[in-house]
């Protein structure tokens, strides 16, 4: 209760910081504003060493934000982009073993599973039981909901391991940009059903993060998963199907209104029997269309590789790709002439990233009052640079990042469809920023006791079926539906009349066989001291507590009366000379209202 008329006393309205603007900790002259001329040694700041590496990585400790204030604005800037040049350790995806030959390709719904099975008496692997046999293709449809629960599972541990490569890697810049091509080239596993698909779409994604658009670009359309994920694989001579050249038009280089529909037409003709075998790329020259197209003016016998080259050629490509970069890093609204002039860098460059990024990086647009904490933190930026702030060197597990993430609308690896995230004031509505707003409570005060795992939880359905069939029941009174009405729908009934499988049984034990071949994701709390923070910051006042806290999380300066609010609780709870346990959970709950502010989601 005393924490609630706390917050209800804390008044910071999200949409007037960012409408309005706010005091930001990092003030600017209000002339650079669209200024792309570089800021000066003299010019630099504390503070702008701090947004710097809220931008271009997620977030620094104090510890970290001194180390680059104390080199010039060039030198912070060559270490973020040329990134290669820092030595790591991190290690690769470790990961289990959940797939064998049998279950390539695979298939793309259990019908077709079903189909396969039926015709060739074995599928993913399994043979179908003998002529006369109960549910002779339960093995295979076991299999089939086996294959989508630990490629579920699996894309969960490699979303946790990618936020641990965010929170502790010494090249911040190189995973921020390989998030940036996830979200621009947006790929799900939802569809894709392969973690291995997705995890080399992801190596590639770094591999190119910060080199040539080209080379990106056509990674991008020979890679497994884009090519299942855009339905290229139906994409052949007499049938082409425009999804991939329409969204390599519209969403990855050039946007809506700088192309015809006779352009996605030839574009969709060019990349005919673009296709993949399982893991690698195949081109299937009998789907192959050669002959002559017309694509943005240019008349020939394009394949993809060439309709790339024209697109490329084309001014209003560098400038689509740039700005797409300046709103993820700089802000959402780009003027007519910043987007001009930064796509002529990129495109003089020859569409190296490099350049663009460190043009960008170092004007004093980027540090400008228009830039400077009016960017709403993403999920996964929000999560991840509060991990950082807080000095952990290794992601939580209880609360679950993936499940947090989720709650928010972000899941790494399944972005919402083929646009990727809106971003952007999009993120916040009522319930996600209620939700924000409470987010760390479960990491500053994890219930670890009622803790349950995602990676090892059952659906309704399969907890229904498991508690039955430990009650001694048979598999078909054990997944019969209890509502007589729910009973009547069609995929239900198909439940019982199908002699050969039965779904529900198939979705239960398809889940226990996940659970045994994937590895288990270990469960930790934060490991967090605020009372070894505060020590050695030397804040041994309640106003000096707060104000490290402040400095260390929020780019809001709080009002006057908003700090006094925070100092009050400070002098109330923190300093009432109390245990050192008590110590701790009372700075715990000074950061929690410090986290559960509007004004934290601008970074």
């Amino acid at each position: 209760m005393f924490l609630r008329n706390i917050l209800s006393r804390l008044h910071w309205s999200l949409l007037a910081l960012v409408t309005a603007g706010a005091t930001t900790i990092a003030a600017s002259s209000p002339s650079w504003t669209n200024d792309l001329t570089p800021i000066t040694a003299r010019e630099w700041t504390p503070a702008m060493a701090a947004h710097l590496l809220e931008r271009a990585g997620f977030g620094a400790t104090p510890e970290e934000v001194a180390r680059v204030a104390a080199m010039s604005p060039q030198q912070a800037v060559d270490w973020l982009v040329d990134y290669e040049k820092t030595p790591t350790t991190l290690q690769p995806f470790d990961e289990s073993i959940i797939w064998d030959p049998g279950m390539d390709p695979f298939p793309p719904s259990r019908a077709e599973a079903v189909r396969i099975a039926r015709e060739k008496g074995v599928g993913l692997g399994e043979r179908v039981l003998p002529e006369g046999a109960q549910r002779r293709l339960q093995p295979v449809v076991d299999k089939f909901f086996y294959s989508l629960a630990a490629n579920g599972i699996e894309t969960q541990r490699l979303g946790l391991w990618w936020a641990n490569r965010m929170l502790s890697s010494p090249r911040p810049l190189e995973e921020k940009l390989t998030l940036f091509w996830h979200g621009h080239f947006a790929t799900g596993e939802n569809k894709v059903r392969d973690y291995r698909m997705m995890l080399q779409q992801h190596q590639m994604f770094r591999t190119h993060a910060s080199g040539n658009f080209r080379d990106l670009l056509v990674g991008l359309l020979k890679d497994p998963a884009m090519l299942v994920y855009l339905d290229n694989g139906e994409n052949i001579r007499s049938h082409p199907n425009e999804n991939f050249g329409r969204e390599l038009l519209e969403l990855f280089t050039m946007g809506v209104g700088n192309y015809g529909e006779r352009d996605v037409r030839e574009a969709a003709r060019s990349f005919t029997g673009w296709t993949n075998d399982v893991l690698k790329f195949k081109l299937d020259e009998a789907q192959h269309d050669p002959g002559v197209k017309t694509f943005l003016g240019r008349t020939g016998p394009h394949g993809g590789e060439e309709i790339i080259d024209i697109i490329l050629a084309q001014p209003v490509t560098a400038e689509f790709v740039a700005a797409k970069l300046y709103r993820f890093f700089a802000r959402e609204d780009i003027a007519p002439a910043v987007k001009t002039a930064l796509g002529r860098t990129f495109r003089d460059s020859g569409y190296q990233v490099k350049p663009l990024m460190k043009r960008l990086l170092l004007s004093h647009d980027f540090y400008s009052d228009a830039s400077v904490a009016t960017q709403i933190k993403s999920p996964v930026q929000l999560v991840v640079s509060t991990y950082k702030k807080m000095g952990l060197r290794e992601v939580p597990t209880i609360p679950d990042f993936g499940r947090m993430t989720a709650s928010l609308g972000q899941s790494l690896f399944n972005p919402p469809n083929v646009a990727g995230w809106a971003g952007g004031r999009t993120w916040i509505t009522p319930s996600t920023l209620l939700e924000r707003g409470n987010l760390f409570r479960g990491v500053l005060f994890p219930d670890v006791k009622n803790f349950r795992a995602p990676d090892r939880a059952l659906a309704g359905t399969d907890i229904r079926v498991a508690q039955r069939l430990t009650q001694g029941m048979g598999i078909t009174d054990a997944t019969k539906e209890d509502n007589a009405e729910t009973m009547m729908a069609e995929s239900n009934m198909m439940v019982d009349r199908d002699e050969d499988y039965n779904t529900r049984y198939a979705g239960y034990k398809g889940s226990l066989l996940a659970w045994e071949r994937t590895k288990i994701i270990p469960r930790r709390p934060a490991m967090l001291n605020l009372t070894s923070i505060v020590k050695a910051a030397g804040a041994d006042s309640p106003e000096k507590i707060v104000d490290h806290f402040v400095t260390r999380f929020l780019s809001v300066a709080p009002n006057a009366k908003d700090r006094a609010v925070l100092v009050e609780f400070a002098k109330t709870k923190v300093m009432a000379g109390q245990s050192a346990q008590a110590f701790e959970e009372s700075l715990r709950e000074l950061l929690y209202l410090v986290l559960s502010t509007p004004a934290y989601q601008l970074g």
